[in-house]
Parts: structure tokens; C-alpha cells; sequence
């Protein structure tokens, strides 16, 4: 969307003259210009002398301009007899806009009593906001940070511009883009996150380790046991003999002749011991009866009832993992399985270097919403409202996915471009994504991607998508304290924004936390369909329940697929990928069809 146009007009007789300088002109042009740049463009100056007739020639002529959305004039708003701007300009307004003069004079009065004197008027011309200025630069920087703060300025050009019902986009500005570019644009546009030092602990998992784990030292480090029994020389032969254990022997010292050691699994063996006798080959003969001594109840003696090789049962120093062998690499996903978890602890790590996960902000819009635990109301919503469906869901979503969430709570205030900005700066300043819900299709109150472009200098990589449900699903990133921060705002109907979480949302949160681009999709399955499916123009992401079959996995549709209809995804653990109709194809999938799904959920073998 294209910047505010601006143009400032000065108004004096001397300035116009040659005999004084435009100080005021040149510095609302530099005002303008010093906001971000995708927001306003100020390239037109001119000055006029204090002359009714050259005022309104100018204003007119600027006014009957497409291109040109904020008229400023400043100078000639006083008493004085040569100040007739607001005469000149008046006579030219469509409507008045009297709050603009209030704040006007609100601004200087906060620094002067003698601003009661300025006479500012304020409007519009068609669709081009026309606003008049005193001609002293320090009142200009006054009613100029006034008319700046909080978006105002940009909001009226916006509501003149076509924000009413009756006026608004009637086809978007974003192209239709397939899935494969807009998943391109994701790939390309979000950027993994720093690494950080992490303790080995239950925590970890859902990291990505950011540097390959070796091993600092062999393991075992001693030579220990893989099984339960007792630690014996290989020489000796059956016979009954004295049992040693931790309490009463130290492993560094060899065991007497005519003893054992008694060991668990995993544990080392003493001194001189070179094999290691299972329990089962052995028989108790007795055990010490010593009422008030800890051996009491413990084995005394034993008979071997067998001799063993050098060598049984034990482990020697490194035969699982020799120091410096790689035991995980950059990359490897600490997965909530336990395995690589458990690899690290085997090796001694305490703590690893891994990419950080990512915090999303969590933020549902719409007057209409009442949130389900405090149900009350939006402003305009005195017919009762609807419950907020998407901010529970994708909130259970991402926290059993192991992700935290910032909860924005409900913006009711969907006309308010001030409050948009303060919930979106809210979600900037405590995380690393922005989701939000609502707010991304045709409404008169669908400020969210304005609000990006025009107050935070985002971009948006694509804004409608060839798919149903989902197909407002937006994309942009936004630069924010020395880092550019990615935000997705996915529609307002609960099942349109549960699939575009699953096929965009997930890939990007796992792109945030290190995870390789060809691991960031959710997986994919052939299945057979067990219903006949219709064919839409866009590609569909029908809600199946995916499970076993005779000859292979299967999916059943989970009824009706509209996209308000959040039960479409109760109990589904897929979204069978319809493709496309056209003129070539048929009209339908028959029944033992074959497609690709997106397996989003566990699939139950029963």
C-alpha cells in the first residue's frame, strides 16, 4: 500500500516576497519525512503570499489531485489583518473536522496561553485531508507531534481513503499465491534464532542441539558389569565362597582368595577380578544373622556352582562410547522420547549449546468475541457475542508442542487502529512470533495488515492463499529493536485458522528453533479415502481421522468441512490434501482414492 502523500503549502507575504526565509514549510516536510518511509512521502513545497484568491487556487489544484492525501498549510491562522487562510480555505471543505481543531489548539495551549489566538481550521476536500498550521515553528513541532501521535493522522487519511463499509477493497490487494510459493516466502523470511547454554534436564527437549556432543571421556570409564552377580577371577573353579560387597570391600583393592564381589548392572568390578558370574549359576549357603550390625540379613557365603571365562559379562573401558567420539550432531532434535536426552546424560553432559525456542504472543480480535472464562461482551456486541474458539486452541496447540505462549488476551476494539498498535507492540516486546486471529479478510474493521505496513514498516510476504479453509492466512515480518520478528494472522473461522497453524505457523516456529528446512513441514502419508471428496478451485485440506487399513493407512472424513466449523477437527489427526479442480480433472475423488495427508495428530493403531 502506498505511502501518505503530503504536501505543505506555506502562507506569507514576506517569504513569497524574497524577504524572509521559510523556516515553518521546511520544517513540517522534514517532520513528515523523518517518520518511517513506507508510512508518508512529503515531496511538494510551495510558498503563496497572504492573498485569498492564491491560497485557494493552490489548495484546489492540490486537493483535485489523486495522488495527494494531507494537505498542511502553515501561517496566516492569526489575527493579524493580512491572516486569512482559514478564509481562503473554509469555503473549500466538504466537512469540518472541529476535533482536529480542538487538539490543535489543546497542543499549544499546554505551552501558551497567547494560542488561543490562533484561528486553525481542519477537513476535508473529497478524499484529502486538509489541515491549517501557525506559521511559528514552535507552534508547527507542537500540532505536528499532536496530529502524529498514536496513528492519528495516518487513521483519518485511512477512514477518508475508503475506510467506511461503502467503500472499502471490494477485491483484496494481495495476490492469490499456491502453497509451495507461500511456504517459500516462510523459508526464506523467518530466521532461526540465537543459540543459547542449556542444562541437561527434561526441559530440553523440543531443542535443537546448535553445536555437535562428544564425549568427554570413555565410557564405561572402568571396566564394570552388564549383568547382576558377582566378580570373580576366571581361575577360580566351583566351590563355596565369602561374598564382598561395596560395604565391605573397596573395588580398588583385589579381592581376598576364597571371595567374590558382588555387583549390579553397570557397576564396576574390583581389582584383579576378570569375569563376572550371573546369579543364576550360583546358590546361597548362608547369610550373617547380626542383629545390630548393617550386614544383618545379607549374604554371607555362596556356592559357585560353575567356572566362567576370562572376560564374561564385562564391559571394558570405552567399548560404548571412546572420548571424542560424536555421540549427537548440530541439529539432532532433542525429542521428548528420551533417547537423546539420555545419550547426553550416558556421556556426562550437564549442559549443551542449542537454539532458543521460540516465545509466541498469542492475540485474538473481534467486538464480537467473549472470552469463554469471562464472558463479557465486546463494545458493540449487544446481541451476546460468540465465544473465542481460537486463542484455547491454539494455545493447548502450541504448549503441548512445548512452546510457551504469551496470551494477549481479546481486542475488542477493531475500529481502533491505537489499539491494534498497542496489542501488536505488546507481542513485539515479549516474544518471538505474533499470532493473531481475525482481522485478515474484507471487513471494514480488518485493520491488522494496514496497521503492520503503515505503524511498524512490516512487510507483507503474502496475504491470501490458494487453499481452503485459510485462504486470508497473512505472513509478515516485522523489524523490531535490531531484529525483524515474524507474524502470522490467520483467519477468524476456528477450523481456517487450526489448518493454517498446522501447514504454516508449525514450520515456522520450528524454522525459529533450528530446525533443517526439510524437517520443518509435519510429515506426510499416502492414505485412501474411504468417502468420495468434491473438488473446489483451491487446493483443500479436508479433516480426516487417519488409521490402519487391510493394505495400507486409510482417512475418514470427520463430516462437514466449513471452515467455522472447529468440530471438523475433533478427533482428527489428518488433513487429506485435495487437489485442485480443473477443466482437465473430474468434478470428484471417488472412494479408494489415493492422496497425500498431513498427519497432525498420533496415529491409533486400534
Amino acid at each position: 500500500m502506498r505511502p501518505i502523500s503530503v504536501v505543505v503549502l506555506t502562507v506569507s507575504d514576506s517569504v513569497s516576497q524574497g524577504l524572509a526565509e521559510d523556516v515553518s514549510g521546511p520544517t513540517i516536510q522534514n517532520i513528515i519525512n523523518a517518520q518511517v518511509a513506507s508510512k508518508f512521502a512529503c515531496n511538494e513545497l510551495e510558498c503563496v503570499p497572504d492573498d485569498v484568491s492564491k491560497i485557494r487556487s493552490v489548495v484546489g489544484k492540490w486537493a483535485g489531485q489523486d495522488d495527494i492525501d494531507w494537505i498542511i498549510t502553515t501561517g496566516g491562522t492569526g489575527f493579524g489583518a493580512r491572516d486569512l487562510t482559514p478564509e481562503a480555505v473554509k469555503p473549500l471543505l466538504d466537512r469540518e473536522a472541529s476535533g482536529l481543531v480542538h487538539l490543535l489548539l489543546s497542543a499549544s495551549l499546554k505551552h501558551t496561553p497567547l494560542a488561543a489566538l490562533s484561528r486553525p481550521i481542519a477537513g476535508t476536500i473529497g478524499k484529502t485531508l486538509v489541515v491549517t498550521l501557525p506559521g511559528s515553528v514552535k507552534a508547527v513541532k507542537e500540532n505536528m507531534e499532536a496530529l502524529l501521535n498514536a496513528g492519528l493522522a495516518e487513521h483519518a487519511v485511512e477512514l477518508i481513503r475508503g475506510g467506511a463499509v461503502s467503500s472499502r477493497h471490494r477485491q483484496s490487494p494481495y495476490p492469490m499465491i499456491t502453497m509451495e510459493e507461500a511456504m517459500r516466502l516462510i523459508e526464506t523470511n523467518v530466521v532461526r534464532l540465537e543459540a543459547e547454554t542449556r542444562p541437561v534436564d527434561y526441559k530440553l527437549r523440543g531443542h535443537v542441539l546448535a553445536a555437535d556432543v562428544s564425549a568427554s571421556h570413555d565410557v564405561p570409564r572402568l571396566p564394570s558389569t552388564s549383568v547382576d552377580g558377582y566378580a570373580v577371577r576366571s581361575t577360580d573353579p566351583p566351590g563355596v565362597y565369602k561374598v564382598f560387597t561395596s560395604q565391605t570391600h573397596s573395588i580398588s583393592q583385589v579381592v581376598p582368595p576364597g571371595s567374590v564381589y558382588r555387583v549390579n548392572t553397570g557397576g564396576p568390578i574390583p581389582v584383579g577380578s576378570d569375569a563376572v558370574l550371573m546369579v543364576e549359576d550360583t546358590r546361597l549357603v548362608s547369610i550373617y544373622d547380626e542383629t545390630n550390625s548393617d550386614l544383618d540379613g545379607e549374604e554371607k557365603e555362596i556356592e559357585v556352582l560353575v567356572q566362567v571365562p576370562g572376560k564374561e559379562n564385562i564391559r571394558l573401558p570405552g567399548t560404548d562410547v571412546r572420548v571424542g567420539d560424536f555421540v549427537l550432531q548440530k541439529g539432532d532434535i532433542i525429542k521428548s522420547g528420551g533417547g537423546e536426552l539420555g545419550t547426553l546424560a550416558f556421556v556426562g553432559k550437564k549442559e549443551v549449546e542449542v537454539y532458543r525456542k521460540p516465545v509466541v504472543a498469542l492475540l485474538s480480535t473481534g467486538n464480537e468475541l467473549v472470552d469463554l472464562q469471562n464472558p463479557t461482551p465486546g463494545p458493540t456486541s449487544d446481541w451476546g457475542g460468540i465465544f473465542d474458539t481460537n486463542r484455547p486452541s491454539l494455545h493447548a496447540a502450541l504448549e503441548g508442542m512445548g512452546y510457551q505462549v504469551i496470551d494477549l488476551a481479546i481486542d475488542h476494539h477493531m475500529c481502533s487502529i491505537q489499539s491494534h498498535v498497542a496489542a501488536i507492540r505488546r507481542g513485539l516486546e515479549s516474544a518471538d512470533i505474533l499470532l493473531t486471529t481475525g482481522g485478515t479478510s474484507m471487513g471494514p474493521t480488518d485493520l491488522l495488515k494496514p496497521v503492520i505496513e503503515r505503524h511498524f514498516n512490516g512487510t507483507i510476504h503474502f496475504g491470501r492463499v490458494s487453499m481452503k479453509p485459510g485462504k486470508p492466512t497473512t505472513f509478515a515480518t516485522i523489524p523490531f529493536e535490531n531484529t525483524t520478528k515474524p507474524a502470522f494472522a490467520l483467519p477468524g473461522n476456528p477450523a481456517s485458522a487450526l489448518v493454517a497453524f498446522y501447514l504454516f505457523v508449525v514450520p515456522a516456529l520450528r524454522l525459529l528453533g533450528g530446525w533443517k528446512e526439510r524437517l520443518a513441514q509435519l510429515p506426510r502419508v499416502r492414505v485412501t479415502l474411504q468417502t468420495e471428496m468434491y473438488l473446489d478451485p483451491r487446493t483443500e485440506f479436508h479433516r480426516v481421522v487417519i488409521s490402519p487399513g487391510t493394505t495400507g493407512l486409510i482417512a475418514s472424513s470427520t463430516g462437514g468441512q466449513r471452515s467455522s466449523r472447529v468440530a471438523s477437527l475433533s478427533g482428527a489427526n489428518g488433513l487429506a490434501i485435495i487437489p485442485p479442480r480443473t477443466d482437465l480433472s473430474p468434478s470428484k475423488l471417488d472412494k479408494g482414492s489415493e492422496v497425500d495427508a498431513v498427519v497432525i495428530g498420533e496415529i491409533n493403531i486400534s
